[in-house]
């Protein structure tokens, strides 16, 4: 974990981003939440060698590790230090030995072909530069039969992401977001192209209402590197354009008001897809 990393400044900025939050990733409940229902759908069993991409601050890999017993073996992967550190500080608290940490870019992996039983990806996968390239060698790693999961968002998920698509277009600005992942039959594809067979795909609909001002927080503006696309495409826009952008995307926001707040969807899709054995 003393390494560096040579990473492009697309993944630099994600990095980045993701080491500033780490020490506040954990809180609330819904990272936590989701987490474990990627594991619990994954029936992950005793012996079994985990491969965590974008492991984070370890939540799927530390419960994965808990799983497997000694016999067993996962390795978490993950570009920002910031997140590894707080994800060895929980492991170490829980004296787990069976967990390994590498900094490590998940689209440019040095395993063995054929090392993992399972594979899983816990709401990173958007961020890849490839998604498809990204799960074409996620395929290689796996032992023939391995399972591979990963966590989804619906087209409709976040509602600040989907407002912003929505006003950007206006400018002629296309914001990728969840879209390449953002229906069933999205997953689907992106599994069946990369060679996977018994796809199947869990549905399950999240979300909470937040309050108008939460949801203008969600604005970023191009300041946070946009999932999938690089430069940031609102970076072509003038302060101008972004200001009265920004203005429409507080009013759209304010037309989704109700008594309850703004409902923030986050349809998730749990997709997993099987490695053929021949």
């Amino acid at each position: 974990m003393n390494q560096q990393l040579d990473l492009n400044e697309y993944k630099q900025q994600i990095a980045d981003l993701y080491s500033c939050r780490g020490q506040t990733y954990d809180q609330g409940d819904w990272h936590p939440r989701i987490a474990h229902r990627l594991v619990e759908h994954a029936q992950i069993s005793q012996g079994q060698h985990v491969l965590d991409i974008a492991t984070g601050t370890g939540m799927v890999a530390i419960e994965a590790a808990q799983l497997i017993g000694f016999a067993g073996r996962v390795v978490g992967v993950d570009i920002s230090t910031g997140m590894l550190e707080q994800a060895k500080r929980k492991i170490e608290a829980l004296g787990l030995n069976n967990i390994e940490l590498v900094l490590a870019d998940a689209e440019k992996l040095n395993f063995p072909a054929h090392s993992f039983d399972v594979i899983l990806c816990s709401s990173a996968l958007i961020w890849m530069a490839d998604v498809s390239a990204a799960l074409c060698h996620w395929h290689q790693l796996l032992k023939p039969g391995g399972l591979i999961g990963f966590h989804a968002f619906a087209d409709t998920a976040f509602v600040g992401g989907v407002t912003m698509q929505k006003v950007a277009q206006k400018y002629g600005v296309s914001l990728a977001f969840s879209k390449p992942t953002g229906t069933i039959e999205k997953c689907h594809d992106l599994l069946k192209t990369a060679g996977f067979e018994a796809i199947e795909i869990k549905s399950e609909q999240d979300g909470s209402y937040i309050s108008l001002q939460q949801a203008k927080q969600m604005w970023s503006g191009g300041s946070h590197p946009a999932p999938g696309q690089f430069p940031h495409p609102m970076k072509q826009l003038s302060s101008g354009q972004l200001e009265k952008l920004e203005a429409e995307f507080e009013a759209e926001l304010a037309v989704l008001v109700t008594q309850e707040g703004i409902w923030n969807d986050i349809t998730t899709f749990y997709t997993f897809g099987r490695k053929p054995i021949d």
